[in-house]
């Protein structure tokens, strides 16, 4: 199975279970790799037999800035669940999201989630 990546997507978005989370917004970031079968894109040299990247940016742009979740957990299986939904070829996606700086003591260099889902 072949990957598309898209690595680093920067987000500000409002998700978390403290109200301030809520209120005051934070930085996300997050990595997506899509699995599926690109033999017939390479083979044709054509972008409808693949995933569009700007596509795929722009689903995980509206589920990080156009909902709001309590947990990086629902935040992940939203948008897995939308990109196995949205590109029909892609047959796995795994998701990571990323909190740089989630309201909790210590010194760390960020807390993450990271799924993967498949088309059954």
């Amino acid at each position: 199975m072949d990957k598309i990546y898209l690595k680093g997507m920067e987000f500000y978005a409002y998700h978390g279970v403290f109200p301030e989370e809520n209120k005051l917004g934070q930085r996300f970031q997050v990595d997506l790799v899509m699995k599926a079968d690109l033999s017939e894109a390479a083979a044709e040299d054509n972008l409808e037999k693949s995933v569009n990247y700007a596509e795929a940016h722009q689903a995980v742009k509206e589920i990080m800035e156009g909902q709001t979740f309590d947990l990086v957990e629902s935040i992940a299986e939203s948008i897995a669940s939308n990109i196995l939904q949205k590109f029909n070829i892609v047959e796995q996606a795994t998701v990571k999201v990323i909190k740089p700086d989630p309201p909790i003591p210590g010194h760390y260099e960020h807390v993450a989630i990271e799924i993967t889902r498949a088309k059954t």
